[in-house]
């Protein structure tokens, strides 16, 4: 095989290995609203959120903060399934341990949450009184 020939084999590959990741990721995504209520309800949450933005014309830095905080919440409460999955996984009798791991995964999804309502009601308050 030439060089060109591998270098073009090698690109395919890892385009392949990447368009698979997202795959992956979506999966993950599938099964944390398959299997999470919370994760439903943030969704819920996030779609009213929208359509409230769009209603009351949020500015650009508006938008900004409301996708960063939505996205905190979403990307924490995801890391706390997988981390409740491998908990569960690793230690599937109660142990100390374990909860603790899973009690500090569910504190960070609420914080998330709760700095998110936060940075909401600044931008909403506003904007309805």
């Amino acid at each position: 095989m030439t060089l060109f020939a591998d270098l073009i084999y090698q690109l395919q590959r890892g385009m392949n290995r990447f368009i698979k990741s997202f795959g992956y990721a979506f999966s993950g995504i599938k099964y944390a609203f398959r299997t999470q209520t919370n994760f439903k309800v943030h969704t819920f949450l996030f779609l009213l959120v929208v359509l409230a933005g769009w209603y009351f014309d949020l500015s650009e830095p508006e938008w900004i903060w409301v996708v960063v905080v939505s996205g905190l919440v979403f990307v924490t409460e995801l890391a706390n399934t997988a981390l409740e999955a491998v908990v569960d996984l690793i230690s599937p009798e109660y142990h100390e341990k374990a909860k603790i791991a899973k009690d500090v995964a569910a504190a960070c999804v609420l914080l998330a949450a709760i700095s998110a309502m936060a940075i909401g009601l600044i931008i909403f308050i506003p904007k309805i009184f």
